[in-house]
């Protein structure tokens, strides 16, 4: 029996080995690539990039009043995606509406994200050429402010989104942990929580992947994730985001920021309609007890002083929206995705990955597990809906490809993952 153990033991150990070794081989295959774009292009003005116009404007009856005010939609758009926030699902929405309206995206080269964790480089672009100016930016990057103007027009709508660092903590634990070196000797079959109880004792600010086990947000804006909440550098972070984002969207509001969203873009509703991607099935979540949820908030300090200002902004813009008028747009906005989810989706729900019947539409899982859920499109949908529906089921991955972005890094990442996983 103690022989068997140990050989089970010396068999993690040399699989753990292994996949530390392809990790770094797959981290120095990118490296060439990152260095060769730190070289700082001179300072250019901001881009003089003509926008193409959609046809007509947009109408909506104006708050307080029955006057209708025209407005026109904004097309040149710079998201953050940040990390385990439902940005996938916003992702989503901007590839939908910047390919019906024939705009230009900013898009990763040979990965689906701009080499993060490196600071945004606008060398990291595809096809990218000096002077050249896009309409949309929205992939994983780790902000850097004027690396990412430099490739907008001047009047680029800035936004993006947050969570409670508690829930980001523990989905980010979840999907990283076997990615990140420090979780690898928690004991115990509840690392989280072990964590939780002494998070210095396995935190090392130096270690591999660690920006995944605190102030991930902070860390995906650009700032230094080991400040605590107390830091007037933390006042100042947040102060920059306020002036820079124009909008803050809040993952536990989602619906209320997509139609604050739509007010401030000029959008009609009919651009909002979304289905939740990369959702991970009920069984593979923690739920925190009060405790942990407090634990996990102060751990992730600087992203909790930070979520919390900018929940209080959201909901400020919720007042001067109006809350009727926002209750009734939101009962709207469900109304539709409802409509299109009995359109679409076969089953009308989610499902694991094992029940997904076209292989072009699983989505990407974390290493060793299946865990998120994908959707079966349904085999009749009327002729002028097809179109739609996939494009709205389809994972990150495979509409990065369908942009055609190049993406051998992630695919070979995929494949040492599927080998490991057996």
């Amino acid at each position: 029996m103690s022989h068997h153990l140990s050989k089970s033991g010396a068999q993690k150990f040399m699989l753990g080995f292994l996949f530390t070794c392809i990790t770094m081989v797959l981290y120095c295959l990118s490296t060439p690539a990152l260095q060769a774009s730190t070289q700082r292009l001179p300072v250019t003005p901001p881009c003089t990039y003509q926008t193409p116009t959609m046809q007509g404007q947009n109408s909506y009856l104006s708050r307080g009043t029955r006057e209708l005010e025209r407005c026109t939609p904004k097309l040149n758009l710079m998201f953050l995606k940040t990390h385990k926030t439902a940005g996938s699902t916003v992702l989503n929405i901007l590839l939908r509406f910047g390919q019906r309206n024939q705009l230009k995206f900013a898009l990763p080269n040979s990965r689906n994200d701009f080499f993060y964790p490196a600071p945004f480089d606008r060398m990291q672009v595809k096809d990218y050429s000096p002077g050249a100016c896009f309409n949309i930016v929205c992939n994983h990057m780790r902000f850097n402010v004027p690396e990412v103007e430099a490739l907008l027009p001047q009047n680029a709508f800035f936004f993006t989104i947050l969570r409670d660092p508690a829930l980001v903590f523990e989905s980010s634990f979840h999907y990283y942990k076997k990615v990140v070196p420090l979780t690898w000797r928690i004991q115990g079959e509840d690392k989280l929580s072990a964590f939780l109880n002494e998070p210095n004792r396995y935190f090392s600010q130096d270690g591999f992947n660690s920006y995944y086990l605190k102030n991930l947000q902070f860390f995906d804006l650009g700032y230094d994730n080991s400040l605590g909440p107390e830091d007037p550098a933390v006042d100042q972070a947040i102060q920059a985001v306020s002036e820079r984002f124009q909008l803050v969207l809040i993952s536990e509001h989602f619906e209320e920021s997509l139609i604050l969203l739509k007010d401030a873009l000029c959008w009609q509703m009919d651009d909002l309609l979304f289905f939740k991607l990369n959702a991970r099935r009920d069984a593979s979540v923690s739920q925190l007890t009060p405790e942990q949820t407090a634990k996990a908030r102060d751990w992730n300090g600087a992203d909790w002083k930070l979520y919390r200002h900018f929940n209080t902004t959201l909901w400020a813009k919720v007042d001067a929206y109006g809350r009727k008028r926002m209750e009734r747009d939101v009962r709207e906005l469900r109304r539709r995705n409802t409509e299109m989810s009995a359109i679409c989706i076969d089953g009308g729900m989610a499902v694991e990955e094992g029940d997904i019947r076209d292989q072009s539409m699983k989505p990407w899982q974390p290493l060793g597990e299946s865990s998120i859920l994908g959707y079966n499109l349904r085999t009749n949908i009327d002729q002028k809906y097809s179109e739609l529906c996939r494009k709205m089921l389809t994972p990150e991955i495979q509409y990065l490809a369908e942009l055609g972005v190049n993406l051998w890094i992630t695919r070979l990442w995929g494949w040492v993952k599927d080998i490991l996983s057996l």
